[in-house]
C-alpha cells in the first residue's frame, strides 16, 4: 500500500495526517508529525521534519544505513531505539537547537537500503538509486529554502549514499559528515567532487573497522573516510558505543556535530568550526 501524504511544497504550515488504519504497530505513529514522504511499500520508506523548516537557516539531513526499513523508522533496529532514524533526529535537533534555535533536521529514509551484509550491502546498487534521490531532495529543498545552507551527515552505508551523491549535490551543501562508515565511494576526498568540507568519525569500538578498504570487481567501498590518507576532517568519537551511538546524548560526536550544524557556513574563523579544525588538527 503506497501513501504519499504531503509534498515539500506544502509544508510550510502543514502537518501530516495520521497514517491509516489496519496496520497496528507495524507502521510509525504519524498524528502531528511532518512527514514529506510515507510510503508502505516493500520495505517502507519515511522522510520527516523535525524543527520549523520554513524558518530554518541551518538544515541537516540524516541518512541511514543498512537495514533500516519503515518499521524500525521509528522503533529502531532490534528494538534499540537509539538505533532509529526518527530518534537520532530529535536527539541531534535538540543539540543543535540549543546552539541555533534556527535549525531543523531531516530523517531521510528516502531510499531502500540494503538488508544484512549480503552482497547488496557491497555493492554500490543501492547507494547510486539512493544518491539520486538524495540529490533531488536536497535540490528541491534549497530551492525552496534559498537563504538556508544544508548540512548532509550519512551513517555506515548512508554515507555510501552520500558519497555517492557529492559531486551533484546542490550548492547550499556546506558540510557532509561519514559516520561509522565503510566508504564512500572514493580513494580520496578530492574524487567525491564536492566543494563541501566533508568530515567523518569512527569510534575505535566500531566493527566498521575491520571492513576492508577495496574496491574491486563492482564490490567493496574504497578507502574509510576516517583513515587520514582521505583526506576528511575529523570529529571526535570518543564516548561513542559501538557502531549506532554516535548520536546518542553524551557522545562527543554529538557534540561535535550540534557545534557544525549550529555554525555559520559563512565565516571561516566561526569558533565552532575552529574549535573542531583544532580537534582535526590534534587526531591527525
Amino acid at each position: 500500500m503506497r501513501i504519499r501524504l504531503i509534498a515539500l511544497a506544502a509544508l510550510c504550515g502543514a502537518a501530516l495526517a495520521t497514517a491509516p488504519d489496519g496496520h497496528g504497530d507495524l507502521l510509525p505513529a504519524t498524528a502531528g508529525r511532518q512527514f514529506l514522504a510515507f510510503d508502505t511499500a516493500g520495505d517502507g520508506t519515511a522522510v520527516e521534519v523535525v524543527g520549523h523548516l520554513p524558518t530554518a537557516r541551518r538544515i541537516t539531513v540524516l541518512v541511514p544505513g543498512t537495514d533500516n526499513t519503515l518499521a524500525t523508522f521509528d522503533r529502531g533496529l532490534g528494538g534499540f531505539t537509539h538505533r532509529a532514524p526518527a530518534v537520532q533526529a530529535r536527539v541531534l535537533y535538540g543539540a543543535a537547537h540549543r546552539r541555533e534555535p534556527r535549525t531543523a533536521v531531516v530523517a531521510w529514509l528516502g531510499y531502500d537500503p540494503p538488508e544484512g551484509f549480503g552482497p547488496a550491502a557491497l555493492r554500490w546498487d543501492r547507494a547510486e538509486a539512493g544518491a539520486a534521490e538524495l540529490v533531488r531532495f536536497v535540490a528541491e529543498v534549497c530551492r525552496r529554502q534559498p537563504e538556508a545552507t544544508v548540512v548532509v551527515v550519512g551513517h555506515s552505508y548512508g554515507a555510501l549514499v552520500t558519497g555517492r551523491a557529492a559531486p551533484e549535490l546542490a550548492d547550499c551543501v556546506t558540510d557532509l559528515v561519514a559516520l561509522g562508515a565503510p566508504g564512500m565511494g572514493a580513494s580520496h576526498v578530492d574524487g567525491l567532487g564536492t566543494g563541501a568540507r566533508v568530515w567523518s568519525a569512527t569510534a575505535d569500538g566500531d566493527w566498521i573497522r575491520w571492513v576492508p578498504q577495496v574496491r574491486l570487481a563492482g564490490f567493496g567501498h574504497g578507502t574509510s573516510p576516517a583513515a587520514p590518507s582521505f583526506g576528511a576532517r575529523p570529529l571526535p568519537a570518543e564516548r561513542v558505543d559501538g557502531h549506532d551511538g554516535y548520536l546518542r546524548p553524551g557522545s562527543d560526536t554529538l557534540g561535535a556535530l550540534a557545534d557544525l550544524v549550529a555554525a555559520d557556513p559563512d565565516r571561516s574563523d566561526t569558533a565552532a568550526v575552529a574549535a573542531l579544525s583544532a580537534v582535526a588538527a590534534v587526531a591527525r
